[in-house]
């Protein structure tokens, strides 16, 4: 797993010291690891010496991340396909990587609706239509101008008639039914 900058990062303690009063844990970074088995060892490792009266191992507390979504992490767990999500997203351009995250947490809500990752890629890959935040600062109009110029929808209208052409109304007609606009980027309704 490659990270250039934003390495995803984990501060790991655990329940019992923080009971205790004790903040104790250590900064992992996770561009180490190539799945969760391999992080949660080194975590267990590193907090080998708490004893627990039951002889179990300690309850591990992830009390602060960086660069990872809340939808791969809590408290208490990290998702078993954590490091295969960044594994796709880091073969991915930075904006669709983006674009990809807001997907997975705004509109398929995964991994919570239980969906395989890779279903939930080729998913992605039949939404997502673009990014649009470029020059018109709107992306839904924009969204609208591309929409027609790709589909040849004006082609055969003669041009002093198409200035007469709505964008802006025909824009709000998409985003009612049939596309959605997220920070720029939009996605097709399935």
């Amino acid at each position: 797993m490659e990270f250039i900058e934003n390495t995803p990062k984990i501060y790991v303690g655990t329940y019992g010291k923080y009971n205790d009063g004790s903040l104790f844990g250590k900064w992992f970074g996770l561009s180490g690891y190539t799945d969760t088995k391999d992080f949660y060892k080194d975590c267990y490792e590193y907090h080998g010496n708490e004893v627990l009266s039951s002889g179990c191992r300690p309850e591990l507390m992830f009390q602060d991340w960086e660069s990872i979504p809340d939808f791969l992490i809590s408290e208490s767990w990290l998702h078993e396909n954590t490091f295969r999500y960044f594994e796709i997203t880091d073969e991915m351009r930075e904006e669709r990587a983006q674009a990809f995250e807001i997907y997975c947490s705004s509109i398929v809500s995964w991994p919570s609706n239980g969906n395989d990752l890779d279903e939930t890629v080729q998913e992605f890959e039949e939404s997502y239509q673009g990014y649009f935040g470029g020059s018109m600062k709107d992306a839904e109009i924009e969204f609208a101008y591309q929409y027609i110029e790709d589909t040849g929808m004006l082609s055969d209208v003669p041009e002093s008639l198409e200035r007469y052409f709505d964008y802006k109304a025909f824009a709000r007609d998409l985003f009612l039914e049939g596309y959605s606009q997220y920070d720029g980027h939009v996605f097709a309704d399935h």
